[in-house]
């Protein structure tokens, strides 16, 4: 036993200070993404995952930044990390729907839109989403529930696409 206690003690210390490591390269890399130096932040990034494998905020924020650079297929892997450790956060959900519209990839956007609204049901920004999405897929008044949604949840930028699209649903 006494072999036993100072591996324990060190092995604690290890941890607490890998932690803490991870924390900092994480804060390091927050002050270049608000700087815009995307790659040095995923730099950062990268050591902080490396310290620590479930630092969910560290892949979502590395996530942010790789897609600044327009990688993103990177970015999607590290939303998808993000969701992983973090079931619930709606903005990872919400913004690997955005890439996916980007990339054309329509029904995995739909499928995170509403993922975010079932986790978030107050989120305008995943009902604006969602209803672009909707009308992409020809289906303008599924669209226009889900920005008149997002209107009444707020967000007055859907207010352009209602009267955009909704013309005939208002009459």
């Amino acid at each position: 036993m006494k072999k036993l206690l100072p591996m324990i003690v060190l092995l604690l210390t290890a941890t607490f200070l890998s932690a803490q490591n991870a924390k900092e390269f994480y804060n390091n890399g927050n002050t270049k993404l608000d700087k815009g130096q995307y790659k040095e932040a995923i730099k950062d990034y990268d050591q902080a995952i490396h310290l620590d494998k479930t630092f969910a905020a560290a892949y979502y924020n590395r996530a942010v930044a790789k897609n600044s650079l327009k990688d993103y297929n990177g970015a999607i892997e590290d939303y998808t990390k993000t969701i992983e450790f973090d079931p619930a956060n709606v903005r990872a959900y919400n913004n690997r729907g955005l890439i996916k519209k980007t990339l054309k990839d329509y029904d995995g956007a739909y499928e995170d839109y509403t993922k975010a609204i079932e986790l978030k049901p107050d989120f305008a920004s995943a009902y604006f989403n969602r209803g672009n999405i909707k009308v992409l897929a020809d289906r303008p008044q599924e669209g226009c529930d889900d920005f008149n949604k997002a209107l009444d949840l707020g967000m007055n930028k859907a207010l352009e696409y209602i009267s955009k699209y909704c013309k005939t649903s208002q009459q």
